[in-house]
């Protein structure tokens, strides 16, 4: 089976125990995780062969990421040395009213330092079937954003299916560029477009008419953003598929969750009631992987793909940690029904 290879920054997560303020704890919970590296992951879990590309430092925290992935069956083998340090973020959970925060602290980091030609991309994507950015990686740094064109030029030459995130962070564009101004030539070679209901509209100023998150109260009609597809595949004619995630806030703990996919026509997934989230970082990546896999795994079914990605981020809110660790399996038992939660003896 041909490899997917994902490309981005891994990070130092270094969260508060439980739901403990910032200024309330004196210790934290070391993992890691990044957007890119989360789909790793989920991958793996599936039993696709997945290379992760990043470039990290010479050291003890780099080489603890490096076995962390490896525990998981992703690929490292293209994985540059180089730079001075991991990028971090911090991470405080909400609960309620109160929303989750996160602070980053990923200046001058080893891929935000990372120029063209750093990487041998012919060699990286030769048996590849899949390659995936996110908007994360090209908001780092213009060598970041140079370097990850690189990759999807040389993808595209190779006919290798390329799928972007969205992934719009506006704390992350600080080095004098705007997401506008980057993401449209990058996005231009993609066969995929993922994003929630904000990412088109702050990056390209795409909406879809008589929407306000921030007024949904959990209820998002899926419906309505048949046009934020149609305009997305109209400015990006490469893309033969838009997905759009459709998550409804009723507060930290309690979310609604679903998502749409248009190709031929406009297919639309169950909305899953997720009272108690234990986690919602990585919710988007866990959503991606399982739409790769389910690409792969169901190739003339758009459907039960995007069914099998909503179920497996759905799964992932009940994970703690940025990786979904979830088996196929599990998928497709909460795709047919089962989500009662009871014992498995």
């Amino acid at each position: 089976m041909k490899k997917v290879v994902t490309f981005g920054e891994i990070m130092l997560r270094l969260a508060t125990p439980g739901y403990l303020r910032f200024l309330q704890t004196d210790t934290l919970n070391a993992t890691f995780g990044g957007g890119e590296a989360n789909v790793a992951v989920s991958l793996a879990n599936y039993g696709i062969p997945v290379e992760f590309v990043t470039r990290l430092p010479e050291n003890e925290i780099a080489d603890w990421c490096l076995a962390d992935l490896r525990k998981y069956n992703v690929g490292t083998s293209y994985v540059l040395r180089g730079g001075n340090r991991v990028g971090i973020y911090f991470l405080e959970t909400g609960a309620v009213a109160r929303p989750s925060k996160v602070v980053y602290d990923r200046a001058h980091s080893s891929i935000a330092e990372v120029q063209k030609g750093m990487f041998d991309w012919k060699e990286i994507l030769k048996e590849a079937r899949w390659f995936h950015w996110t908007g994360i990686t090209p908001a780092l740094s213009q060598g970041a954003a140079d370097v990850c064109l690189e990759a999807i030029e040389t993808a595209n030459e190779m006919g290798v299916t390329v799928s972007c995130d969205l992934n719009y962070r506006k704390n992350l564009w600080k080095y004098g560029k705007k997401a506008s101004e980057i993401m449209p030539q990058l996005v231009a070679g993609c066969d995929l477009i993922l994003g929630n209901e904000e990412d088109a509209e702050k990056v390209f100023g795409i909406k879809p008419e008589g929407f306000e998150v921030e007024k949904t109260g959990g209820e998002i009609n899926a419906a309505q953003f048949e046009s934020v597809c149609r305009q997305l595949m109209k400015k990006f004619p490469r893309a033969r598929k838009i997905i759009i995630t459709l998550r409804g806030s009723i507060n930290a703990n309690h979310n609604t969750w679903g998502g749409c996919l248009f190709s031929d026509k406009l297919y639309q997934s169950r909305r899953y009631d997720i009272t108690h989230i234990v986690d919602r970082v990585g919710g988007g990546d866990s959503f991606m992987g399982g739409l790769i896999y389910g690409l792969i795994a169901y190739p003339n079914d758009d459907q039960k793909a995007l069914d099998f990605a909503v179920a497996a981020s759905s799964l992932k809110h009940t994970i703690y940690g940025d990786f979904n660790m979830v088996s196929v399996k599990e998928v497709e038992n909460l795709m047919k029904g089962d989500g009662s939660g009871r014992v498995v003896r």
